[in-house]
């Protein structure tokens, strides 16, 4: 029953961020900018992960820039090729080389050199399909940020890094069913809103 109701609500939020106009999009990402760049979170990280906008995300790249800008250290995500279900965070460098995912999004081309462990991170900004009030995230269904940070629940507290979730505000829904792998976020920021939950 859970896991139908996830995928029906997978489908019919990702058809409500693929049906936003460019306009839309535009001031979504403007107004998530605006949300995250003053924000405590954000000044006094120094890693960052971020991602590449893909079928409708709200995009983070105006954050991305002023990041880089600032002299943040940049990370993003890059699928494993052996074995499939994982993935890493790579460092973005000037002269950066790009190549497509077999699921044909834009990603850094592989450099293992340039990969960090995720709990050296500060902050990592994670699309997301849909959320809810309590910090659950509903995500494509490949779970590689849910195995990226299983190891959070071998403890009651981890200092780092701080997960926060980026939607438009249409993907929100009352109650999202979850899984027992799931891992809640700290928070998650929209165009219309910032909840927070711990960010200790």
């Amino acid at each position: 029953m859970i896991s139908s109701r996830r995928k029906t609500l997978r489908k019919e939020l990702r058809s409500a961020r693929r049906a936003l106009t460019p306009a839309q999009q535009h001031r979504a990402s403007r107004q998530l900018f605006q949300r995250l760049a003053q924000h405590p979170l954000f000044i006094r990280s120094h890693h960052i992960a971020f991602y590449l906008a893909n079928d409708g995300e709200i995009d983070p790249g105006l954050l991305f820039n002023y990041a880089q800008r600032l002299g943040k250290i940049c990370y993003l995500p890059v699928l494993s090729e052996w074995p499939t279900t994982r993935m890493g965070f790579q460092r973005i460098r000037p002269g950066q080389r790009w190549s497509r995912n077999r699921f044909g999004i834009t990603e850094p081309k592989t450099d293992r050199k340039a990969q960090t462990r995720p709990w050296r991170l500060n902050l990592v900004l994670m699309p997301l399909v849909g959320f809810d009030e309590h910090g659950n995230r509903l995500g494509m269904g490949g779970g590689f940020y849910d195995r990226m940070f299983a190891y959070r629940r071998m403890r009651s507290s981890w200092g780092g890094p701080q997960l926060l979730g980026l939607a438009h505000s249409c993907q929100k829904v009352e109650v999202l069913p979850v899984k027992s792998w799931d891992i809640p976020l700290n928070g998650i920021v929209t165009d219309a809103e910032c909840i927070l939950f711990s960010t200790s």
